[in-house]
């Protein structure tokens, strides 16, 4: 085989585990610009490399993403340190609520060791052994056990407890749209539970609170101020979507910027609102 032939063969594989890739290293890093960024780099030292002895190109690659990811979350954490305002994972938008990372478990993930995110994603999530696991993370395979244990306690709180029907969490979210674009302050305030949060990300390049807003009256209270801003500029619903498995929908703004709010509801009431707003984390929408 001559190697035009044999690059072009290694790069028709590489593109069938593409999107697989993405997955892994979305989840790892919470941001679709580094992990396609990662993913590419995985596939330069793929390209690159002698492939006559790699007889499972997709474990290869998975354990390439996984390390680079773990370098890519050494600095990240040093990033975030001085990072304007809440930090959110990049909107992942889709037509269906069926995720298995939902946004709450990724913010959940953020608190975790890099080696610990690893350990739980790739084996509670993605359902590797842990003999694969250790070999990627170049730890034994009781260690691995250990980082994937210590996770999952850490995290079980942010596993959804029950999953929300796909229709009535677009309802629910339907219904905060209008109330909160239109001041309708009473339909608002029987909508929030009585712990609700609100998670503004603006990264410093669009306005947004500096901090969560916690409780139901400082949660009214913005909201009120939101419906007179938006009384004089123009929020337009883009559409409704599940955004990271949490029900939501994607707005464009009188300054023509797109917006995403998720909501994480409980039975019929919204526990968190998570908003992005930096440019930066909604290029892919476009």
């Amino acid at each position: 085989m001559s190697s035009n032939e044999n690059v072009s063969d290694a790069a028709a594989t590489f593109k069938l585990l593409h999107p697989k890739l993405v997955r892994v290293a979305y989840r790892m890093l919470g941001s679709v610009h580094d992990a396609q960024d990662i993913v590419q780099e995985a596939f330069a030292r793929w390209i690159s490399i002698d492939r006559s002895d790699i007889r499972e190109p997709e474990a290869f690659m998975r354990r390439t993403v996984t390390r680079l990811c773990l370098d890519q979350l050494r600095s990240a954490r040093r990033q975030r340190e001085t990072y304007l305002g809440p930090w959110l994972p990049d909107p992942i938008v889709g037509d269906n609520e069926e995720e298995d990372v939902t946004l709450p478990l990724m913010l959940a993930l953020e608190r975790l060791t890099p080696l610990e995110r690893a350990a739980f994603l790739l084996h509670d999530v993605f359902g590797l052994a842990f003999d694969e696991i250790a070999q990627t993370l170049e730890r034994d395979i009781v260690a691995c056990r250990q980082l994937a244990a210590r996770a999952r306690n850490h995290v079980r709180k942010a596993r959804p407890r029950f999953q929300i029907e796909k229709q009535r969490g677009l309802e629910i979210a339907q219904a905060f749209y209008t109330a909160s674009r239109s001041g309708d302050l009473t339909a608002l305030r029987e909508m929030l539970a009585a712990d609700v949060s609100v998670h503004a990300d603006g990264g410093g390049k669009r306005p947004a609170a500096a901090a969560p807003i916690v409780g139901h009256e400082a949660v009214m209270k913005l909201q009120a101020e939101l419906a007179r801003l938006f009384g004089v500029n123009e929020s337009r619903l883009v559409r409704l979507a599940f955004i990271c498995g949490l029900p939501g929908f994607i707005t464009k703004e009188a300054d023509g910027e797109f917006s995403t709010t998720a909501l994480d509801i409980q039975g019929d009431s919204i526990t968190a609102i998570y908003i992005v707003r930096n440019p930066d984390k909604l290029k892919h929408l476009h």
